[in-house]
């Protein structure tokens, strides 16, 4: 994946129709910007236009020097002042050109990255069971940034070089005809190497790419299972697999250069040979008469102008094919069915659930059925618990009732209404989960409780912090509230960081609450606080919790026993418990025997 990953960031797409139209897809972006671009272009056609009038100007100052008086402009002062006058426009429309480029680009940019984003947070969790989330951030980070390459510079190169070419060819061809006549018969050798030799030295290049991907994915598989190179003692083995990859990177870097330095002394040869070619030739016609000094100058100055524009095409075409893969990539996830359902906050729920025969396969493991036909009930304001080994299905049940995916059969309904008829924010906002490994964000106290509510007073934050048992700890920092937790929440202990999210969950105030083994990895006191806690958020609410000690749940209404994606038990904790070689009342027993 690494491997894949390093080489699509520079992927090259070929610049067919269909790529042009992905490309086009993304220029929408520009439409709000329209008025500003057109602007550009204006400034962009002008500055082009202007500076090809720069030669002709140039090479009459030479013709005035030497004593003709055929031109407009009479002196070589006059001229003098008219290429300054030319090179200041010039200048003047150049920044028109790349301000109003760059703030076209810029924002549109923002608008684009802020809809990738926009689109990616709304996209549902089967979307990121098959994606990693540093390919998401790619997609964002490097596309974009290829594309921004596109708008601020390549497209107005792109168009620069074009109009070098549509307005400067004709005008040799008017001007010097017998010249570029003769210099354009030089030309097919050069091209013909170009295609021949470039086409060969990109495919040894890519071999290059290809092997260097291929040593980087041993750097990070090394790096990210260091314990494990280092508990084995194959630190020498590593740095030998490594020496070994990037040798064959040596090797066919060092093989394309010998190509590489003849397809440069040939195009060195080959282009200064025709230089001389139509110098001597340019020589022989002013020696006869046919031209004058000062019109050789001019048509050496335009075809170095439009010999420079063909050249910086090879760069702009392999630049627009990048762009077209970075379209491609950033349409796919554009193009992606999402669940963007802003809430109205108005839906509040009683709490009663039913699973109604509901089967269910995960989208990337189709053949495997997690749930097989599951059907149980809870009233509203009821306490269950889920139990069951690893693989049962118990997150799976919780991953349906929070409508990440939906029943491959059967129906889960919620206050009699099936579950997928609500408006899924709303519906959403009606349940909390306190999940066994919380994650923080890296902001402060108060910004991770407030997640539950954003508009959440003061007074509420500090409340629900009393009601989590968390205002002790968050009133003995310094800054209270406004403490960093630091990147997901690492500067709090695992009591604490519960807690938190416990607070969170008491604020959104929700009608359905999930815990999922919410003590499990804690200490002793840490627990009993975490358990008052979650007893105070349990009050009068639907809970569903999922349990592996099951000393935790003793005291919910039902419980739930899963294997195999069915339920095999249920009852209270003392009818299971009194089951003679009963799934639950074996657990128990085990748990016992290791406490």
């Amino acid at each position: 994946m690494a491997k894949r990953r390093s080489l699509e960031e520079g992927e090259k797409r070929p610049l067919n129709k269909s790529g042009i139209e992905k490309l086009i897809g993304i220029f929408r972006f520009v439409l709000p910007y329209r008025w500003t671009f057109i602007v550009g272009l204006i400034a962009l056609g002008l500055s082009s236009g202007t500076l090809l009038s720069f030669p002709y100007f140039a090479g009459k100052l030479l013709d005035v020097a030497q004593g003709k008086t055929d031109f407009v402009l009479t002196t070589i002062n006059q001229i003098g002042l008219a290429l300054i006058a030319i090179l200041l426009v010039q200048g003047i429309f150049s920044f028109l050109r790349v301000y109003t480029f760059t703030t076209v680009s810029e924002r549109t940019l923002a608008d684009l990255r802020q809809h990738v984003y926009s689109k990616i947070i709304w996209l549902p969790i089967s979307f990121f069971d098959q994606r990693r989330v540093g390919e998401l951030i790619s997609r964002i980070t490097s596309d974009v940034s290829t594309l921004q390459d596109t708008f601020t510079f390549t497209l107005a190169e792109l168009l620069r070089q074009v109009l070098v070419l549509i307005i400067g060819v004709p005008m040799i061809f008017i001007l010097f005809p017998s010249l570029t006549i003769f210099m354009l018969l030089t030309f097919p050798v050069l091209i013909l190497a170009a295609l021949f030799f470039g086409k060969f030295i990109r495919k040894l290049s890519k071999k290059t790419q290809d092997q260097l991907a291929t040593s980087n994915v041993i750097v990070e598989e090394t790096l990210h299972s260091i314990a494990v190179v280092k508990s084995f003692t194959n630190e020498l083995f590593e740095v030998l697999r490594y020496k070994k990859s990037l040798n064959e990177v040596v090797n066919t870097a060092i093989h394309a250069s010998k190509f590489r330095g003849i397809f440069i002394s040939f195009t060195i040869v080959a282009l200064f040979g025709g230089i001389v070619a139509v110098s001597w030739y340019g020589a022989y016609l002013v020696e006869a008469g046919k031209i004058s000094v000062g019109d050789l100058f001019s048509f050496v100055l335009y075809t170095t102008f439009i010999g420079g524009s063909i050249a910086g095409l090879g760069d702009i075409y392999s630049q627009l094919q990048r762009s077209v893969g970075a379209s491609e990539r950033i349409l796919e996830i554009l193009d992606q069915q999402d669940e963007q359902a802003p809430a109205s906050n108005k839906l509040k729920l009683s709490g009663k659930i039913e699973f109604d025969h509901v089967q269910f396969s995960y989208p990337t493991r189709s053949d495997v059925t997690v749930l097989q036909g599951i059907s149980f009930s809870i009233k509203p304001g009821q306490k269950i618990a889920l139990v069951g080994p690893s693989g049962s299905g118990k997150s799976t049940i919780i991953n349906m009732l929070m409508r990440f995916y939906s029943p491959s059969g059967g129906e889960i309904k919620v206050d009699d209404l099936s579950a997928l008829n609500y408006n899924l924010s709303d519906y959403r906002s009606n349940i909390g989960i306190v999940p066994q490994e919380v994650i923080l964000f890296g902001g402060t106290i108060r910004e991770n409780i407030t997640y539950g509510k954003t508009n959440a007073t003061e007074e509420e934050i500090i409340e629900a912090a009393r009601k989590a048992n968390a205002w002790e700890f968050i009133e003995s920092f310094p800054e209270k509230l406004g403490t960093v937790v630091g990147d997901r929440g690492v500067k709090l202990s695992g009591g604490q960081r519960q807690r938190v999210a416990i607070a969170r969950a008491i604020l959104k105030d929700p009608a359905i609450l999930v815990l999922d083994e919410a003590t499990s990895s804690l200490d002793a006191k840490s627990e009993q606080l975490v358990q008052e806690a979650l007893e105070e958020l349990m009050e009068n609410r639907t809970t569903v919790v999922i349990a592996h000690r099951l000393s935790t749940i003793r005291k919910v209404d039902t419980i739930f026993v899963i294997k195999d994606g069915s339920i095999a038990e249920s009852g209270t904790h003392a009818q299971l418990a009194s089951l003679d070689n009963g799934i639950y009342s074996t657990l128990l027993k085990l748990q016992l025997e290791l406490h």
